[in-house]
């Protein structure tokens, strides 16, 4: 499947989502008079996308496997690092995981102003498990390695959410406007499509 259908194949998806999203959001703020920050709600609809856009990645397959899986490196070991294997199942498997361990870790500190990589590897850990074990069951393969690649690639996102959050607390207070953190939103949010057509390219 070549890469771009599955943004084609996304794309009902992500409007359904924005119309749905957008009108509730619309209600609530008219009956609780809330207030919308725009940022907050792109970020909300950008992990939304994502996570179903991950499971559309991962359980999607134009194989079927029955081998499983349940010794930790046996399958990263035998890949050279020069082959299209290695690529598409070591680096497409960190890879597609960047996204969703930022956006976690954004999620953490939002709610609960304070970032804690254990909750977030957890978190990692119990949805890469989770979509390993629903591969058992659609004609892919349950493989240990891919849970430790993705928790890897999660880290990866926390490490660049610390080290983004770290830049944004020395801009001047002047520039903390919703407007500029929406226009860095968008800006990681290009990276991150970017990261997951690269790894959805590798791993088809």
């Amino acid at each position: 499947m070549k890469v771009y259908n599955i943004l084609i194949n996304l794309l009902p998806m992500i409007i359904l989502f924005t119309v749905v999203m957008a009108t509730v959001r619309i209600v609530t703020t008219i009956y609780c008079k809330e207030k919308i920050v725009l940022y907050k709600e792109f970020k909300n609809l950008l992990y939304i996308v994502y996570c179903f856009a991950l499971f559309q990645l991962v359980t999607t397959s134009d194989f079927e496997s029955f081998s499983n899986n349940f010794i930790p490196f046996k399958e990263i070991l035998r890949y050279s690092t020069t082959s299209p294997l290695f690529y598409r199942n070591v680096l497409g498997n960190i890879a597609i995981f960047i996204p969703f361990g930022y956006l976690i870790t954004d999620m953490i500190k939002e709610k609960a102003n304070k970032c804690n990589i254990i909750v977030t590897c957890i978190i990692i850990l119990l949805t890469s498990l989770t979509i390993e074990v629903i591969q058992m069951f659609i004609g892919r393969s349950f493989d240990v390695d891919d849970i430790l690649l993705n928790l890897l690639g999660g880290i990866l996102g926390y490490i660049v959410y610390i080290i983004s959050h770290q830049i944004y607390k020395v801009i001047p207070e002047k520039f903390k406007k919703d407007s500029i953190k929406l226009v860095f939103f968008l800006t990681m949010t290009l990276i991150f499509i970017l990261v997951f057509v690269i790894a959805y390219g590798v791993i088809k």
